[in-house]
């Protein structure tokens, strides 16, 4: 599991992360939500290991990620960034490639790692576009070649930041499916920003509450989507109700 010990962090005079600890649940989807400026990027950066932090652990099975060398960071845990490089000339297949690097450190590919790629273009559906170049796509078929790119790292920690941007709400839903795929039956441990906190309520298996840097509530799905709490965190008015034993949330000012 992945646990984040009292991280601070700072930009400037602005304290970004306050005594931020939190335990993510193994083999389990975790949304973070909360409004812009939470923290909630900052937080995957930090786990990630891309951003520094001022103070503070983080663990993965009980080892610090200071003490873990980039190599073998990178056969544990992948991070798909908000934002990446979208005018590189390479075909989807050749972007996917790419999340085998840490395995075959750029030299040619084995059986497990083509393996590997098929199934994730395969996951994501990308089978029939595989030779298009990147910059030929639209933005949610770039999106899903990213996340394909992630998939076949095939890591036990799989970091997510918006990853749902520039999606619509078929390619949306696919996306999240695929994750509770991973959880369930890969055992994979999935930490994903959703802003869509329909999207969040229905698929996740817990909910982490940032506001003010801080994760002001933590728990099962059921126990954090309700009005109250979202009330306090998004300042908007929520009713929640129940569909197919899962909750919906209406808000309104």
């Amino acid at each position: 599991m992945i646990s984040v010990k009292k991280v601070n962090k700072r930009y400037g005079e602005f304290l970004v992360l306050e005594d931020l600890s939190i335990t993510f649940p193994k083999g389990k989807v975790t949304s973070l939500i909360g409004g812009n400026g939470t923290g909630k990027s900052t937080l995957l950066g930090v786990v990630s290991k891309l951003l520094s932090k001022d103070s503070g652990s983080v663990f993965v099975v009980d080892q610090d990620i200071a003490d873990i060398s980039s190599k073998e960071f990178a056969t544990r845990l992948s991070f798909l960034k908000q934002s990446n490089h979208t005018h590189i000339r390479l075909k989807v297949r050749e972007l996917v490639c790419f999340g085998r690097f840490p395995y075959n450190r750029g030299k040619r590919m084995c059986d497990e790692d083509c393996c590997m790629v098929d199934r994730a273009l395969n996951f994501m559906k990308l089978e029939d576009i595989e030779d298009k170049y990147i910059d030929e796509l639209s933005g949610g078929q770039r999106q899903r070649a990213y996340l394909a790119m992630v998939l076949a790292q095939d890591t036990e920690y799989v970091l997510l930041d918006e990853p749902l941007n520039n999606l619509d709400m078929k390619h949306s839903v696919q996306i999240m499916r695929t994750l509770q795929q991973l959880a369930k039956e890969f055992g994979k441990t999935v930490i994903i920003i959703v802003h869509d906190i329909n999207i969040a309520a229905y698929y996740s298996d817990y909910i982490a509450a940032l506001k003010n840097g801080m994760i002001q509530y933590f728990g099962p799905t059921e126990e954090i989507i309700k009005p109250d709490i979202l009330k306090d965190i998004f300042g908007l008015d929520f009713e929640v109700i129940q569909r197919n034993g899962r909750p919906v949330c209406l808000y309104y000012n």
